[in-house]
């Protein structure tokens, strides 16, 4: 399957989102729960003024029908990027495998899975 080269738009939104949470990582460290390194980058975020949702329910449709169940998505930047913290010993595939499926499932082209549980912080 073949996609289209990403917008300069959603280019420029990844790349502030990785920047927020470099900042958020670099003057807190490692080993704090996930809400709080979320928490850093939707303040810097906003103060970059983009738009953030956090805690995002995603609908899930199955042979026609809405199902009652819903994906959770930790934040969705300017209803187009959606991104995934952790703070885990290791990222497992599951988690991937996770990110890949709400990209899907809220047709979305660009996504990004962060452990801020690590001395250097990683986007995958």
């Amino acid at each position: 399957m073949t996609h289209e080269p990403l917008s300069d738009r959603l280019e420029e939104i990844g790349k502030e989102m990785v920047d927020s949470a470099y900042r958020a990582h670099k003057e807190l460290g490692p080993g704090l729960l996930e809400p709080v390194y979320e928490e850093c980058m939707v303040l810097d975020l906003c103060k970059k003024s983009f738009e953030v949702e956090q805690q995002v329910a995603l609908a899930i449709e199955f042979d026609g029908q809405v199902l009652a169940s819903k994906l959770r998505i930790d934040m969705l930047v300017e209803g187009a990027v959606i991104v995934e913290n952790k703070a885990v010993v290791e990222l497992y595939p599951l988690f991937e495998s996770q990110l890949l499926t709400c990209l899907k499932v809220g047709r979305k082209r660009l996504g990004y899975l962060i452990n801020d549980n690590v001395s250097l912080i990683k986007t995958a």
